[in-house]
């Protein structure tokens, strides 16, 4: 008679129980929740990090952004040079000399025609600001001690401590050999540039290459873009509000044109910033009716260059969405200062192009693999 197995007499089948893995026994929500929040501290983390790293080395930082920049805004004149058989050494000298030309030049006209207006531009902002000041406390339920103490608490952590002359020299100190140090290096990008490219592309090997060949040759065009395409709807805003002043008669029209320029390389906000002095320099001179006139000539000018001009100049690969430009600025504005908010913009902007083109290039390298045979 065959041995009985081990519990054959009970009835009962012996089954091996495995241990449930606690992760698989989530939800696929959670799972997915979990997964994209530790990516996304992640990459918080890193931004931070390299933030940080930014703020210690700023001068540094600043001179490699404005080198960039520069070189991307110059690049077509650097083409145009070497068209005409131009050597690239000389052809670079040449670039760098006609920006210190424009910016030298450019710098003494309108130094030399608004040095004199910036003072009187001081005190009509202060009575732009005191009739506003009026204007609130005359229909909203605010007091005047109540005001003052908000602008006093403001104006305080604008201002912060008192200027120290060691900082500042320091400062201007680091300033200047930032300036010199950007440059050294956009003559050594301009006329490098191309075959630095070459040498790290031809470290690499395998399909990767691609990738990364088509991912720095969309963000490099984008960036261009926007230095170019910044500049001249900065000169066109300052343009046509600089004109709408003229027309309504408010003084200083040079020095706020200049403003307007200067706030158009920080999108969104550095418009609304100089449209609002704008109007408070016509509130203080010319009063109300003439604020408003200023007012809906900034708007205007401002909603032209958002929606026609804005498509037209920097295309779809340059664009971005007001909520994404926002946020970018404030982030910017909070690790860098001033510096950031400048910067903040293109940087977002050549990181999606590049984001976008590896997952392009991914998806079609997934559907250029064959499906594998049945059976």
């Amino acid at each position: 008679m065959a041995a009985e197995e081990p519990g054959a007499d009970s009835g009962e089948t012996t089954h091996d129980v495995q241990p449930r893995n606690p992760w698989t026994a989530l939800p696929w929500l959670v799972r997915t929740a979990v997964l994209w929040s530790a990516c996304l501290v992640v990459i918080v983390a890193g931004l931070y990090l390299l933030g940080r790293i930014a703020l210690l080395l700023a001068p540094l930082a600043i001179a490699l952004a404005a080198t960039i920049f520069l070189t991307a805004l110059l690049d077509p004149v650097l083409l145009r040079l070497r068209r005409l058989r131009v050597p690239a050494a000389l052809a670079a000298l040449l670039t760098v000399l006609l920006l210190l030309g424009i910016l030298v030049g450019v710098g003494a006209l309108v130094w030399n025609l608004t040095a004199s207006q910036f003072d009187q531009l001081s005190q009509e902002l202060t009575q732009g600001v005191d009739r506003s000041r009026d204007f609130v406390t005359s229909t909203l339920p605010v007091t005047d001690a109540q005001l003052d103490r908000l602008i006093s608490q403001a104006r305080d952590g604008l201002s912060g401590s008192s200027p120290d002359p060691v900082s500042g020299a320091r400062t201007a100190t680091e300033v200047f050999g930032s300036a010199l140090l950007a440059l050294v290096l956009l003559f050594f990008l301009l006329k490098d540039g191309r075959s630095m490219w070459h040498w790290v592309l031809s470290r690499m090997t395998g399909p990767n290459r691609a990738v990364v060949a088509e991912a720095g040759r969309g963000g490099w065009q984008t960036l261009g873009a926007y230095s170019r395409g910044t500049m001249l709807i900065a000169a066109i805003d300052a343009i046509g509000i600089g004109l709408a002043l003229v027309v309504l008669r408010v003084p200083l029209a040079l020095p706020l044109a200049l403003i307007t320029f200067l706030g158009g390389f920080v999108p969104i906000i550095g418009a609304t910033v100089a449209g609002a002095v704008a109007v408070l320099v016509a509130l203080a001179a010319n009063g109300p009716t003439t604020a408003l006139l200023t007012l809906a000539a900034v708007i205007a000018v401002q909603q032209i260059e958002g929606n026609l001009l804005e498509p037209l100049v920097m295309k779809r690969q340059v664009r971005l969405h007001p909520a994404v430009i926002l946020v970018a600025v404030t982030a910017g504005t909070l690790i860098a200062g001033i510096a950031g908010a400048f910067v903040s913009v293109p940087i977002t902007a050549v990181l999606w192009r590049i984001i976008d083109t590896v997952q392009r290039h991914r998806a079609t390298a997934t559907l250029a693999v064959p499906a594998a045979p049945a059976g």
